[in-house]
């Protein structure tokens, strides 16, 4: 079983792609709050914040206890389970935030908002941050049974004219995506490339996500077309 931590269609839509119909289970948490407490913390390290206090919160429904990681995992790491045979069941949170300038960005949430993003951002090149926070629940609670990572892609912007970005700011579509666009859907009009994990971009990368279930002992597989 796979629980997201999110009500991000985005994040839905990329795990049943996959193969994957995830549990939905969106958590309450206040993420300004936790920003300001971060604030002097990386705009990656802001992130995976994010992404851990949803991941736990829904983490704690399902244990009596989780521990909060206390480092960042690095590629080559192994969390491996005990119990290899144990039902496959995990959590994922996430949480994705535009670097810009020296500013992190989250959702713009106004058309008016949205407008003066993207008259400042078109033409520029910015990096799109994605937080995961990826707790395997069929073990033990342990800061070795979490993986805290987070995903950067480089997002260039094309030179978009004022009567698009009007356009594109009414039709809703950006206003509750970090970044105010999108890459999957109307907002790829408007982004000249990407370097990276298009995944990532989207909500969610696929390939930190597989390096994880690894860690913990599981397969891909293992959660295809599983509720």
């Amino acid at each position: 079983m796979m629980i997201l931590a999110s009500s991000s269609p985005s994040r839905l839509s990329i795990l049943r792609s996959a193969g994957i119909e995830p549990t939905i289970e969106p958590p309450t948490v206040d993420e300004n709050a936790i920003l300001r407490r971060v604030q002097d913390q990386s705009p990656e390290q802001q992130v995976c914040v994010l992404a851990h206090a949803k991941a736990s919160a829904i983490a704690a429904r399902h244990l009596t206890a989780v521990h909060p990681p206390y480092e960042f995992a690095t590629p080559g790491q192994s969390s491996t389970s005990d119990d290899t045979t144990t039902r496959p069941r995990v959590v994922i949170g996430a949480d994705s935030m535009l670097y810009l300038d020296g500013e992190l960005q989250g959702k713009p949430h106004t058309i008016d908002e949205t407008i003066r993003r993207w008259t400042i951002q078109r033409g520029k090149t910015a990096r799109l941050i994605t937080g995961h926070c990826i707790i395997n629940l069929a073990s033990t609670a342990t800061n070795e049974d979490t993986v805290l990572e987070a995903t950067t892609t480089t997002v260039h912007f094309a030179n978009v004219s004022d009567a698009d970005i009007r356009a594109y700011a009414n039709s809703g579509e950006p206003l509750y995506c970090a970044g105010a666009f999108t890459l999957e859907a109307m907002g790829g009009w408007f982004i000249d490339r990407i370097e990276g994990d298009p995944s990532s971009v989207i909500g969610l990368s696929l390939p930190l996500v597989r390096r994880a279930l690894y860690r913990f002992g599981y397969h891909v597989a293992d959660f295809w077309n599983c509720t």
